[in-house]
């Protein structure tokens, strides 16, 4: 099982990806850096969440890549 994430966080990300997809990668830390850039977002909480998100859905693209 894996972690259960609101939409509307995965709907920040998905916009993000869609928009901006070459900005982000596998680094959390760069992508936390990304989003902020890229967003307006305020609570740091939301932040690292979306970017969370976002590393992960890259990880696992990543992965099935190479497979």
């Amino acid at each position: 099982m894996g972690n259960i994430r609101p939409t509307y966080i995965k709907k920040i990300a998905q916009e993000l990806i869609a928009k901006r997809g070459y900005a982000f990668g596998t680094d959390f830390e760069e992508n936390k850096k990304n989003v902020s850039e890229h967003t307006d977002i305020i609570s740091k909480t939301i932040r690292n969440r979306v970017a969370g998100y976002i590393t992960r859905r890259n990880v696992i693209a990543q992965r099935t890549k190479v497979l």
